[in-house]
């Protein structure tokens, strides 16, 4: 039972709310009807108002709960609580921990979901798309849903994942794999609608977090990889019956259009779709989302024109789904470079005036700040003329923010073996044979969310600095529900993470520091100056707002890769994390919840970064006859699962990054393949150690042999 004073909180919004205004503000007379009801009830979870999360609710920044999976409506994963602050965070401990019952566990699946916190219950989504109601005070499991998700499920661009859940109505709302949306009545979580929002044979999956706002439940579709034509759906949260549909490639006729060929139907299968959370300005009726790749990905010949709306931030109306502007990125995108990261809006003054802005972290390393009502560069945006590959129809220029980039932009120094061609150039062209360049496909900012400091007006950014080798121009006329890429996937071995703290006022750099490992997690900061974020080795970790150092550390035993809740329950401040692992990651799978506080009593587990779980396998399966032998050989899976996994699956079976199936792989040319790469891999010769090579070796051949 909640005490009277932390329901009559939860209903705390008033007329003339500093936070809110227009739209988002609620009347007093509404207050107040929400206290009475809660007196006459007892507040016994105040089930029947509760369960009615208003648009004003969700446009707030979050203290009581966590209601929608960017913290607000505008996207800003921001916490206004102090109790946990830069002077007291060190003692920050964990109050129980728990695991979701091996949902989720290990390869293929990816633990990315941010937790939604209502009513005492917190509710998290594994990447088996299975949901979980956790007790807040107990960390019992009050009820779970079970998807039983069909493992024929072949449309998978990125690992089996799920980004979070909506809530609103009394219902909760997920997305799943298969491209059903579900309902689940918050009570028990059982079903109370299921709808197939497309269909998975046709490429189009669902990994993001849905939107709930104002009566409707909003989701996009992934699928680029898979020659789908992208699209933002919305449905009626009460019975899920079809509102709207944006498709973010215009057919014939509509709107942008001529940015495609006219003597083809390549818009048919020309991706942009929608990888994230949308935003939402009640006060405008605006909804923002910005969208992924043109497909094929890497051969831009079978596509001529800018190919919107991809790689695009896009305002829709929201009550009809109607175009109202939007604002392209990269023209006739060949490098994969999707934004994927989540719009976040802000209100700031500018030159004097009092402006609605929108922000988004692109994957080519800027941050693209508009005028949210317009679409228009508030800071300014110059269109610069780029280095041009005819048989691409590479665009003659692209888009460059004024300010810094967050991450480094160009190849410092030649990679043995290939041409040096990124020479402090972004928009490096390429064609039929393998480039090195930066940012790679896989960064700078990719789905990993962003969170933004209204008080300092700073955008806190979780990205990557690595290599990727391009190659593309490929006739990829794949049949629907297959990859269409037009090239490779290919990346080099060493990966940094990047975490930058951009001023949104200059985009200009506060700080930002190199990880030594990917930075693939998220974050959010809070009034107490401090940035909650995961990293790959299963810390979490505090970091200072204002530089960037480590405050506090905590290992939770599997890789962090979830962005966390901050909330307060009876009075107490709490943060709330989900430390599972990620495929793409390459980091120490679990299942787990965990919850801290000031007054917590749990110590930090072990760090799980020590034996792989292929190396456990093979020391199960092998005596110890041949001590010296199990020892190599098991290092090679380990060297195997961080380095080859991504591109040739978990088990070597083939995977996302185009790598075949260790089988087909020519045993004499294993070493050299190895140690110099060839013209669709990177070679490790450089970065592995004379023992790692060839345990990695034996381990190939071995996995041939079998």
């Amino acid at each position: 039972m909640h005490h009277l004073q932390d329901c009559i909180a939860g209903h705390r919004l008033i007329a003339g709310h500093d936070r809110l205004s227009g739209a988002g503000r609620l009347n007093l007379r509404g207050w107040l009807d929400n206290a009475l009801l809660c007196i006459v009830a007892g507040c016994l979870y105040c089930t029947t108002l509760s369960a009615q999360v208003s648009t004003a609710e969700l446009l707030d920044h979050p203290t009581t709960s966590w209601l929608t999976n960017g913290g607000n409506l505008y996207n800003q994963r921001y916490s206004p609580l102090t109790d946990i602050n830069t002077d007291n965070v060190r003692e920050l401990k964990g109050v129980w921990h728990i695991h979701l019952e091996g949902s989720g566990v290990g390869a293929p699946y990816s633990g990315e979901a941010q937790p939604i916190i209502h009513d005492g219950t917190i509710y998290i989504v594994t990447g088996a798309n299975d949901v979980f109601a956790v007790d807040i005070d107990t960390g019992h499991i009050r009820w779970r849903y079970r998807s039983n998700l069909d493992p024929a499920i072949s449309t998978i661009c990125c690992g089996w994942t799920s980004r979070g859940v909506a809530l609103g109505d009394g219902k909760l709302y997920l997305g799943r794999l298969d491209s059903k949306l579900v309902a689940l009545n918050l009570t028990d979580g059982t079903v109370a609608w299921e709808i197939s929002a497309a269909r998975w044979q046709d490429g189009y999956t669902i990994t993001g977090a849905p939107l709930f706002v104002d009566g409707k439940v909003i989701t996009g579709f992934a699928g680029a990889e898979y020659g789908v034509r992208g699209m933002l759906r919305a449905f009626n949260a009460s019975d899920g019956a079809p509102l709207w549909t944006f498709h973010t490639v215009p057919a014939p006729g509509e709107r942008g259009a001529e940015t495609w060929p006219a003597d083809s139907d390549a818009w048919r299968r020309g991706g942009a779709t929608v990888w994230h959370t949308p935003a939402v300005d009640p006060e405008l009726g605006l909804l923002y989302f910005a969208t992924g790749n043109p497909g094929p990905d890497f051969n831009g010949a079978v596509r001529a024109g800018d190919n919107l709306y991809s790689v695009s931030i896009v305002a829709l109306n929201l009550e009809d789904g109607s175009y109202r502007w939007h604002f392209q990125q990269v023209h006739h995108d060949i490098w994969d470079y999707d934004a994927a990261n989540p719009v976040v809006l802000f209100d700031l003054n500018h030159e004097g005036k009092h402006r609605k802005a929108l922000a988004q972290a692109g994957k080519t390393g800027w941050v693209y700040i508009l005028d949210r009502t317009s679409g228009t560069p508030l800071l300014g945006i110059d269109e610069v003329p780029v280095p041009q590959e005819r048989r691409q129809l590479t665009a003659a220029t692209q888009p460059q923010p004024v300010g810094d980039a967050f991450v480094p932009q160009a190849m410092e120094m030649p990679l043995y073996g290939y041409d040096f061609a990124n020479q402090g150039k972004i928009f490096t062209p390429y064609f039929d044979r393998a480039l090195p360049i930066k940012p790679s496909s896989f960064g700078a900012a990719v789905w990993a969310p962003s969170s933004y400091d209204p008080g300092s007006h700073t955008l806190f950014i979780c990205a990557m600095d690595l290599i990727g080798l391009f190659v593309g121009g490929a006739d990829d006329d794949a049949p629907v529900g297959q990859q269409y890429l037009g090239g490779q996937f290919i990346y080099d071995n060493v990966r940094n993470g990047i975490f930058a703290a951009m001023d949104l006022r200059t985009n200009k750099l506060r700080w930002r520091q190199r990880w030594r490992d990917s930075c693939y997690s998220g974050s959010t900061a809070t009034a107490g100056g401090i940035v909650f974020t995961g990293q790959n080795d299963g810390r979490f970790v505090a970091l200072d707002a204002d530089n960037g150092d480590a405050l506090w550390e905590f290992q939770t035993g599997a890789g962090v890769n979830a962005p966390p809740a901050v909330f307060e329950h009876h009075g107490k401040q709490y943060v709330a994390v989900y430390a599972a692992g990620a495929l793409f990651a390459q980091s120490p799978p679990g299942d787990s919840v965990w919850l801290f506080a000031l007054d917590g009593t749990l110590d930090e587990l072990p760090d799980p970064t020590g034996p792989s779980a292929a190396e456990a396998l093979f020391q199960e399966k092998h005596t110890d006859a041949d001590n010296e032998s199990n020892t190599r050989t098991a290092l090679g899976a380990t060297v195997f699962a961080r380095n080859c996994s991504h591109c040739h699956g978990a088990q070597g079976q083939g995977g996302h990054g185009g790598g075949p199936a260790l089988g087909s792989v020519k045993r004499a040319r294993l070493l050299e393949m190895i140690a110099q790469g060839n013209e669709k891999m990177p070679g490790f010769g450089n970065s592995l150690t004379y023992d790692e090579v060839h345990a990695l070796l034996r381990y190939i051949e071995a996995a041939i042999d079998d």
